[in-house]
């Protein structure tokens, strides 16, 4: 009887939920981005290994009514049962848990006050927002990599829809410059992968104890790595190689000549990542059509 009267007290996204977390992170990414890998490192290191993730939602909506998929203590729970008492299957993780929402190819910077990023959401409850980004080059040879073979998807929606990704993928860079000022936790997927102690930082600054630092499994979402299918651990995978491994690609090739002549995605990358801004002002020398014949060369 007390801890229902008290629960009355709770926040109504907390009485929703069924706990209160001693932990919220709000997490945005690019898919393609590492984004599942750093999520499960952040559930594995949650107190007591407890965590609610919501993977993700829907933009400008709850995400306790309109998540893509639901965990509970490192395990898939049933989203049916969810959108009917979603209490009833994240309670388990017990008081203190760690709550932790997900947003794919969505940037903070597209929302704003008439539009909150998570709808009725109290903002304030999150304890931290973090942006996690990826280098262009190796991240768009995977993003192309993995709709490549999707049948339904013709190449000139395929690429209709690439290029509105890097779009966002530009808009995301530019906070992630500005986040210190922003109060925002920036995570570089490749030094994340390369740094044992850029991770131990990390989980020091979310004010998490290191419980597993290791890079853990390839997570099966999104069909796991676009390159190396049957790859099961995040160490065994050639991150850092997908742009060589995609550079005679026509589509990719015609992707990189788009991104070394928008000068603002070029500045970006320029502060974030010169060693890719360099190779793409290198491309952007070359012509990037054959040039076509003369008339004369026709007769």
């Amino acid at each position: 009887m007390l801890m229902a009267a008290l629960d009355q007290f709770l926040p109504r996204e907390w009485q929703q939920l069924g706990l209160m977390p001693s932990l919220s992170l709000r997490v945005f990414g690019m898919r393609r981005s590492g984004n599942h890998a750093i999520l499960s490192w952040l559930q594995r290191n949650a107190p007591n290994g407890r965590s609610v993730f919501l993977n993700n939602c829907k933009p400008g909506t709850d995400p306790l009514q309109n998540a893509r998929g639901i965990e509970v203590n490192g395990s898939r729970a049933s989203q049916n049962k969810a959108k009917r008492d979603m209490a009833a299957v994240t309670r388990p993780a017990g008081e203190g848990a760690m709550f932790l929402v997900s947003y794919e190819d969505t940037s903070p910077a597209e929302f704003g006050l008439g539009r909150q990023v998570s709808g009725p959401f109290d903002e304030a409850l999150f304890s931290h927002n973090i942006l996690i980004y990826r280098g262009f080059l190796n991240w768009s040879a995977s993003l192309l990599k993995k709709m490549q073979p999707n049948e339904s998807y013709s190449l000139m929606r395929r690429n209709a829809i690439l290029l509105r990704t890097v779009d966002s993928y530009t808009r995301l860079l530019q906070l992630v410059r500005q986040a210190a000022d922003l109060g925002l936790t920036p995570i570089c997927y490749d030094t994340w992968v390369a740094q044992e102690g850029y991770r131990a930082g990390l989980l020091q600054a979310l004010g998490l104890e290191l419980r597993d630092n290791t890079l853990g499994e390839v997570q099966p979402y999104g069909g796991g790595s676009s390159f190396q299918k049957q790859i099961t651990s995040v160490a065994e995978l050639e991150t850092g190689k997908r742009w060589q491994q995609m550079r005679d690609d026509p589509e990719y090739q015609a992707l990189l000549h788009l991104a070394a002549r928008d000068p603002v995605l070029m500045q970006e990358l320029e502060a974030l990542f010169p060693k890719d801004a360099a190779y793409l002002r290198s491309v952007a020398l070359q012509a990037p059509l054959v040039p076509q014949p003369s008339q004369g060369d026709l007769a």
